[in-house]
């Protein structure tokens, strides 16, 4: 009966196999739902999402299915400050008969209705907006079927539940914070080798397989620590067109700056496109910078390097002799030139872009923009894109 909802979440994009689907089916006809709205919503989230950062398109999905997301008029400030104070509870061991099931129009007409005529507070009872008692609208008190207004809700629906979108910053596809960057970057660890020195780092795989081996007998497996062979060169765009972006780019520079898993780090940064120069701060003032020389001089090609920039600009800036906007820095050769220099020096680079990648064909650049995708791969500054990101430049 729920085949509709089945393919909902898969357009969601959810991947849900027709076995973990029966799963479900089976759990149904095994009466775990308990012919509860809010238990089915918590076992179909527990059997077909396999990931936290799919909660988010679950809960999407479940509230567009099962009835959608639905408003109502405002309610008055003076109403709510009413219920936030109220402190009554009462249990009833009994509904009275007329505390039925309302049709969702029918209540929200009887909601409006009330809004209109309530001036004052109310505490119980089974009419008015307020607290306790059995009124289907407002908190502290029980009905099956009704409005929780204000209060900690004791009987909140699974479509309420799902309409809160709790999970909305696990998705993959979010901007990220620091540790979500750290977390990222951690998987640069893969390049890691063993040192040669005393075995003194628990292998807890191997002291799992091992103590299985040994009857259920703890033993203890140990292995040489690892150090990380991985070194990082992180080129950050700077100003004009990257100010919006400028605290998404400094949580970056934090989470690499923290992270202790990488052989070597350098960081520097250039405006628009890189040139002659690289600058050593965010400033991208004269004087403070390196030639870009020097890094392909001093730099090995093990150095796996991450552009940070919207790409965006003029496209006289990316192709011409003496396109940099610095009068003080005109350039011998073209952007584009020292793009490909990188692309020949360091085998392994990327292009992280803070822009949303649908529109990298329209936006404001987009000819720069693809310009520069046909020498690095470029992806999207999510953690969708990050991780994929990460991954090119494992690829041996």
């Amino acid at each position: 009966m729920f085949i509709e909802f089945f393919y909902l979440l898969r357009a969601k994009g959810l991947s849900i196999s027709l076995d973990e689907w029966l799963c479900l089916i089976k759990a149904l006809d095994k009466g775990l739902a308990m012919n509860s709205l809010m238990e089915f919503y918590y076992l179909c989230r527990n059997i077909l999402v396999k990931t936290e950062s799919d909660y988010d398109k679950f809960d999407m999905a479940f509230a567009e299915y099962f009835q959608g997301i639905q408003t109502v008029d405002e309610i008055p400030e003076e109403l709510w400050n009413w219920l936030s104070a109220g402190e009554l509870e009462r249990e009833l061991d009994d509904m009275p008969a007329w505390a039925r099931e309302y049709d969702f129009d029918e209540l929200m007409e009887m909601f409006r209705q009330r809004l209109a005529e309530q001036d004052e507070k109310h505490d119980g009872g089974n009419y008015w907006i307020g607290t306790g008692g059995t009124s289907a609208m407002g908190h502290g008190g029980y009905n099956p079927a009704g409005i929780r207004v204000g209060g900690h809700g004791r009987h909140q629906s699974a479509v309420k539940v799902a309409g809160e979108r709790n999970f909305k910053d696990f998705r993959q596809d979010t901007a990220l914070d620091i540790r979500q960057f750290q977390m990222a970057f951690r998987k640069l660890r893969q390049f890691s080798t063993r040192v040669e020195t005393e075995k003194t780092e628990l292998d807890i795989e191997a002291t799992i397989d091992a103590t299985c081996n040994n009857a259920g007998m703890l033993k203890l497996v140990y292995e040489k620590p690892r150090k990380n062979t991985v070194k990082l060169l992180l080129l950050i765009d700077s100003d004009g067109s990257m100010a919006p972006y400028s605290s998404l780019c400094n949580q970056l520079f934090q989470a690499v700056h923290q992270s202790t898993h990488l052989k070597d780090l350098k960081t520097y940064y250039f405006h628009n496109c890189i040139y002659d120069h690289l600058f050593t701060d965010p400033f991208c003032r004269r004087g403070d910078w390196i030639p870009t020389d020097w890094v392909f001089g001093n730099l090995d090609s093990e150095y796996k390097v991450i552009f940070v920039g919207d790409g965006a600009m003029s496209p006289y800036e990316l192709l011409a002799v003496g396109g940099n906007q610095d009068w003080y820095a005109y350039n011998e050769e073209p952007g584009i030139a020292w793009l490909h220099k990188f692309r020949q020096r360091y085998k392994k680079c990327i292009w992280l872009n803070p822009i949303k990648e649908g529109r990298w064909d329209w936006t404001y650049g987009s000819r720069t923009i693809n310009m520069i995708r046909e020498v690095f791969p470029m992806f999207e500054l999510t953690l969708d894109g990050l991780d994929k990101g990460i991954q090119k430049l494992l690829v041996r």
